[in-house]
């Protein structure tokens, strides 16, 4: 029997999509109603692909929790001097520098060979080249801010010396540089980090160095577990900062709620980040 609000869902999706990307140079122009600055450095990796998402995060941040310093979006070298222009007239908040002119000048042969192999290497030299100077957040492109998105302040504000990771629903790991099953628990999601301050990297990047064959999609995420429970790192609260497919084949999104912070709409809910996505 054909999933009738599933279909639905994604064609609605799809089409909302298209009407907001056809209107980008229009909604980037429209004003967004917040004063509130927050302690805050927010930066992204994204691309042409993902400018919409892109547009859509940036907005739903600073709507719902607020100016941060910086809106840092690192482009992963496909964005055109048009897109990169248009990013920026979101907000003055928002910056965007090249991959290559924002990666640190000493990171590991083996994490730029990664980076030269996939793009998900890019993602991790990304990540391991983020200046930390008081409370830092990475977020992926695909990740929608909710008016519950404040309590990301009073965490900023927090004395807490801990960072935080967005709990995965899945285990999706790379197990060749798992070397024990007890390393698995707890599954660190690498689309949204809170860093209070700098990682240390080495401990799991022995381990890619390591590696007899290349890295894959999922070894960037399984150095960023690896490395989050390395340096004590905490969860958040999942009902508030929510990763979940569940409602992956009905039609409405059952985790779009005022109360959440944000929702990682990944590749299988993708469609319904195009639900929520406020002007």
């Amino acid at each position: 029997m054909v999933n009738v609000g599933y279909h639905t869902a994604k064609i609605q999706g799809k089409f909302n999509r298209s009407l907001y990307k056809a209107a980008l140079s229009l909604i980037v122009g429209i004003p967004i109603k917040q004063t509130r600055q927050v302690p805050i450095s927010v930066y992204a990796l994204s691309c042409e692909r993902d400018l919409p998402e892109q547009v859509a995060s940036i907005r739903s941040f600073i709507r719902h929790v607020g100016i941060p310093h910086t809106f840092t979006v690192v482009s992963d070298g496909s964005y055109t001097d048009s897109s990169c222009n248009l990013l920026r007239r979101i907000h003055p908040c928002v910056q965007v520098i090249l991959l290559q002119n924002f990666l640190r000048t000493d990171l590991p042969q083996c994490v730029l060979d990664y980076a030269q192999l996939h793009p998900m290497g890019k993602k991790l030299s990304a990540l391991m080249s983020i200046p930390i100077n008081g409370t830092t957040i990475y977020t992926d492109s695909d990740i929608l801010f909710f008016p519950g998105g404040v309590d990301l302040i009073n965490l900023s504000k927090s004395d807490d010396k801990y960072s935080l990771y967005l709990p995965d629903c899945s285990s999706s790991l790379d197990e060749r540089i798992i070397y024990d099953d007890s390393e698995k628990s707890n599954s660190v999601n690498g689309g949204f980090i809170l860093f209070r301050h700098e990682f240390d990297w080495s401990f799991a990047i022995e381990r890619l160095a390591n590696l007899q064959e290349n890295p894959t999609y999922f070894t960037e995420q399984t150095i960023v577990h690896l490395t989050m429970h390395h340096n004590q790192g905490k969860p958040l609260c999942s009902k508030k900062y929510v990763l979940n497919v569940e409602d992956q084949f009905i039609y409405p999104d059952k985790f779009a709620s005022h109360k959440n912070a944000l929702r990682h709409y990944v590749s299988d809910v993708r469609h319904k980040f195009w639900f929520n996505v406020g002007i």
